[in-house]
């Protein structure tokens, strides 16, 4: 809404007027306008949520201060969500369909995770909302953004090509003059580092682009929901998700700015997206709601943000690595997110497994999803394979390592777009 007003205060000759056309200045004011609201504001919906008494319900898994968080404010992504609204609304170009496609993400997960928080609440159990209607929603978003990034013609990129002066050896990277609509993504380690889905549908003769378009929707689908399950799954220690996904979007940041803008991009030989870089000023938002809420969730935390904020800080990041095209780098990126997803499905799958062949079933990690495993002490009765480490690790050396962690795959992937 600002933006309008001072895009008409500049068509005047307002002094000044002309900032909000500058990404930075917009994507700055974005980032300070959410940490502020997260900071101030944040503390009124926590104590709101008090008097509501809409505490955390905890289950005994007999874990070092875990009971000691019973009560404790949950639906804390209620404060995430608003502090990015807020700053989008007021910085945002809202005719870009970037920031509409984020926008409508942001709201849509925001929903999904508010009704299955309110229905823990309500029931005063774990058992909120069916998993089979959290995999419905999730796959709906997928739809929906997929058929759009086809069907929308203001979602085009512009190929690069390569190309070298025989005299020097020099090579230099100049874009083709018009835009294209192809489902085309970054691929790490390879030195044509763009990928077209369409490859893998050649078979298909004419109707190979509309099954690279299909195939593209259906990766969508995928990552959005691999990505929002596996951060809801990373919540589960104080500011475990909230600090992880903070460096995570960083790096979301960084890559959106720099293919949105010709010059880096060519410099980089790196894809260009024309009109990205408008999801700049939206990931600036969502950094500075992080870094605010992280305020109140690191440890001991005073509110916890739930499936609210889980779901759709996870769905947040998919979308917006789609909409850069840097899809295929979130197994690196967001390699703790998935590890946190694996370590569930192979727990059970072993313990079924082995319970069906011996008739007990047994554990491979002492307890999940993964951080957890770090929390137990081993030899203790528990029947897992792997007992290390020993010694009970606490909470917040745990999450600080995986902070570590987070920085570390970070750079990797940096590192993967020029390895090649």
């Amino acid at each position: 809404m600002l933006y309008y007003l001072f895009d008409y205060l500049a068509e005047t000759g307002f002094p000044g007027a002309r900032l909000m056309d500058y990404i930075t200045f917009r994507s700055g004011a974005a980032l300070l306008l959410s940490l502020f609201i997260a900071l101030v504001f944040g503390r009124k919906i926590i104590d709101r949520l008090q008097l509501m008494q809409v505490g955390e319900i905890i289950r005994d898994l007999g874990l070092e201060g875990q009971m000691q968080k019973k009560g404790t404010p949950t639906m804390g992504g209620v404060i995430i969500i608003i502090s990015i609204l807020v700053p989008c609304l007021l910085f945002g170009d809202l005719s870009s369909i970037y920031m509409i496609l984020m926008l409508m993400s942001t709201i849509w997960l925001g929903s999904l995770g508010f009704m299955d928080d309110w229905l823990k609440i309500k029931r005063h159990n774990k058992d909120g909302m069916s998993g089979k209607f959290k995999i419905v929603g999730q796959v709906g978003l997928g739809l929906i953004v997929g058929l759009t990034m086809y069907l929308s013609p203001d979602i085009v990129m512009r190929e690069n090509v390569e190309t070298v002066n025989m005299e020097n050896s020099e090579m230099t990277v100049t874009y083709k003059k018009e835009d294209v609509k192809s489902p085309q993504t970054t691929i790490p380690f390879v030195k044509n580092n763009n990928f077209d889905y369409t490859s893998l549908t050649s078979w298909m003769g004419r109707y190979a682009a509309t099954g690279g378009w299909i195939v593209f929707v259906l990766v969508t689908i995928f990552v959005i929901s691999a990505t929002s399950n596996g951060a809801n799954l990373t919540d589960g220690l104080d500011g475990l998700c909230t600090g992880v996904s903070a460096i995570i979007c960083v790096a979301l940041a960084i890559m959106a700015y720099l293919g949105g803008n010709i010059i880096y991009s060519s410099y980089l030989n790196i894809m260009y997206i024309p009109g990205s870089s408008e999801l700049v000023v939206f990931m600036a938002a969502f950094i500075g709601a992080l870094v605010g809420f992280l305020w109140y969730n690191a440890y001991p935390a005073q509110v916890f943000m739930g499936d609210t904020g889980s779901l759709t800080i996870g769905g947040i990041i998919a979308v917006f690595a789609i909409l850069i095209r840097k899809e295929l780098l979130i197994p690196i990126l967001c390699a703790i997110f998935f590890v946190e997803d694996l370590s569930v499905m192979i727990q059970v799958a072993y313990f079924k497994y082995t319970r069906r062949r011996t008739g007990t079933g047994r554990r491979i990690f002492k307890m999940t999803p993964l951080h957890h495993h770090f929390q137990k002490p081993g030899n203790c009765g528990i029947d897992a394979i792997l007992q290390a480490p020993l010694r009970a690790v606490p909470e917040s050396k745990i999450v600080t390592r995986f902070w570590i962690i987070a920085i570390f795959l970070a750079a990797v992937t940096f590192v993967t777009l020029k390895i090649r």
